[in-house]
């Protein structure tokens, strides 16, 4: 490994942590030169799983473009931050243990807030609201009411 400081081809590992339920090595490395130090991570490179948008189009899965959707739906929220990363790391191990190449936006999206009701209903309208792009205040209060009824349940 080439160090990102100095680009001297030898460096050292100091620390290996296994990560993200032992998918992800951690390392940090120090380079035999310089000094510097720095972290890489390392994970098992996996077959491309593509998102199939609602206009047809196809991109490949983010688990960060996802992370970033639960992160601003919980804006000012008490939700803390690894609780939305094992959000985001459940839904792709869900979807890859499907054993399809491609999954439809509008999947990811229902198991998003299947997960987000049961950890903060606000959080879950925001999302909501933009993922089922309401189109008026009543569709909006009809959401609502549907989530109060299952409260009572």
């Amino acid at each position: 490994m080439r160090c990102p400081h100095c680009h001297y081809k030898n460096t050292k590992v100091l620390d290996s942590r296994p990560i993200e339920e032992g998918r992800t090595i951690r390392r940090r490395r120090e380079c035999e030169e310089c000094q510097f130090r720095f972290t890489t991570f390392e994970r098992i490179e996996e077959v491309p799983l593509i998102v199939v948008k609602k206009e047809g189009t196809r991109e490949e899965y983010s688990r960060d473009k996802l992370l970033r959707g639960l992160i601003r739906a919980c804006e000012k929220r008490p939700v803390a931050l690894e609780q939305l990363e094992n959000i985001a790391l459940e839904i792709e191990k869900e979807l890859r243990n499907r054993g399809t190449s491609e999954v439809k936006s509008d999947e990811i999206g229902e198991m998003v807030m299947d997960r987000l009701v049961s950890v903060d209903e606000v959080a879950y309208v925001r999302f909501a609201s933009v993922y089922r792009q309401f189109k008026d205040v009543s569709v909006f209060l009809d959401e609502l009411k549907d989530l109060i009824r299952t409260d009572k349940k």
